[in-house]
């Protein structure tokens, strides 16, 4: 099932790579919409800001694991489109290896700081409890979230996309039954709802751990393979810890503004919490694009494509606009039917806020569909650490601005800063790349 992506209609080979991956990626939206649908709708919205602040946290924690995996497997799609394969086999022992020291010390980490943590986010204090009890279930997942974005990150590399669909389903679909028997049925509140993510992860992680041993033993390492050379090591840090920087130094910045959003109390928070929950699913398709067109690359890179790079670059950019424009009209004229997914019609207050929020955000998805673009090009031609450039840029300019116009017109000051921060971004990337074209693909060596 793997796919060589250096070959056939460029269009078309990007979308059907890319397909599985947006599949996948929204059904793995799931694990915490699940949560948050089931949490706001029964729970009350205090339960609903709870879990809505927890998973900010989550995605800032689960970011540096996704990080380094994904910066793993730019340099393994580069290797396989070289088609060394002896290279490959050493990188992923190097690599796993690596990368499951760094997430055991996260766990411990996150335990022993829960409360400072907590602190730091401006929790207040009548969602205290209920947000702490929700992390210290949740945190035991993060082993699991290691498991399966590795072994996915390695299968996508090599051109599959459709095995790691496959037991995000089937791990949704747990989630989602496990969390209306814990809540429901068993009465566990939001305690029951993090169980029953974890075990969902769980089921995901192992099982395409599993599968990907038995069924792929063309990657697996020999003995021979199982040495720690200094410059495998010095290569794959290079690729996973800039690109770990680009993903953690984002979601900080996405953290910080939940801090920002928590001080303004918890209907905005549960308002915040629903609308970003939108506003995940309405751009997830163009952040998979944008991993699926930085694989098309990194392969043809290593491959010395650069003819069907520059095709791919000009077909993905027509396509991800084209993509959020339509995007941008359904969620800016639906803003308030689809918030009443996860609010109860009578939390007016939380509704207008949520509104307000999607409509601002929304009138601008084509700039993180080019930014997402932008983070998958720089990655795949061996220039990840201008996609931390990027991402500096995006998330200063909205920590800054939302700071700053939050305190002169409230919370709007934070919804105008995020797009401004896309913008900005766009164009120092798309500078760069007219300035330096020649020299960043193999026609400039």
């Amino acid at each position: 099932m793997n796919q060589d992506l250096t070959k056939g209609p460029i269009l078309k080979t990007m979308l059907l790579f890319a397909l599985p991956m947006i599949a996948g990626n929204l059904l793995q939206q799931f694990y915490n919409i699940a949560d948050t649908l089931i949490v706001g709708k029964f729970l009350g919205s205090q339960a609903l800001a709870a879990v809505g602040s927890a998973y900010t946290l989550m995605i800032f924690l689960t970011s540096i694991l996704l990080g380094l995996c994904m910066g793993c497997g730019a340099l393994f799609s580069i290797q396989f489109g070289a088609r060394q394969t002896d290279q490959l086999k050493n990188s992923l022992f190097v690599s796993f290896i690596l990368i499951a020291v760094i997430t055991l010390l996260i766990n411990l980490a996150v335990f022993f700081w829960i409360d400072p943590i907590m602190v730091f986010l401006n929790v207040p204090e009548e969602i205290y409890a209920l947000m702490r009890e929700y992390l210290w279930i949740i945190f035991f997942g993060i082993s699991a979230t290691f498991l399966y974005n590795y072994f996915a990150c390695l299968l996508r590399a090599v051109g599959n996309s459709v095995i790691p669909l496959v037991f995000l389903g089937v791990s949704a679909l747990l989630n989602i039954g496990l969390d209306l028997y814990f809540v429901l049925e068993l009465e566990k509140g939001v305690g029951g709802a993090a169980l029953a993510t974890v075990i969902s992860q769980f089921v995901a992680g192992i099982g395409i751990a599993v599968y990907t041993i038995i069924h792929c033993p063309q990657f697996r390492p020999q003995r021979r393979h199982m040495s720690w050379k200094p410059s495998v090591f010095v290569e794959i840090t290079q690729f996973s810890a800039l690109t770990c920087a680009q993903q953690s130094v984002m979601n900080f910045g996405i953290l910080m503004v939940q801090g920002l959003v928590n001080s303004f109390g918890p209907a905005v928070m549960a308002a915040f919490a629903a609308a970003v929950k939108i506003d995940s699913f309405a751009y997830m398709p163009v952040q998979d694009f944008g991993n699926a067109f930085s694989t098309f690359i990194a392969q043809n890179y290593g491959a010395k494509e650069d003819d069907r790079i520059r095709r791919g670059i000009s077909c993905a950019v027509r396509v991800s606009v084209l993509f959020c424009l339509v995007i941008s009209l359904v969620v800016f004229l639906l803003a308030r039917p689809l918030l009443l997914i996860f609010v109860k019609p009578t939390e007016t207050k939380i509704l207008s806020i949520g509104v307000e929020y999607l409509r601002v955000e929304g009138s601008f998805y084509w700039g993180i569909g080019c930014l997402f673009l932008l983070y998958g090009l720089y990655r795949a031609i061996k220039k990840p650490g201008m996609s931390v450039i990027l991402t500096v840029i995006s998330l200063g300019t909205r920590v800054l601005l939302a700071y700053i116009l939050s305190a002169f017109i409230g919370v709007m000051g934070i919804w105008i800063s995020i797009p401004i921060g896309w913008i900005l971004a766009d164009l120092a990337g798309f500078f760069y790349y007219r300035l330096r074209c020649r020299d960043l693909l193999h026609t400039g060596n």
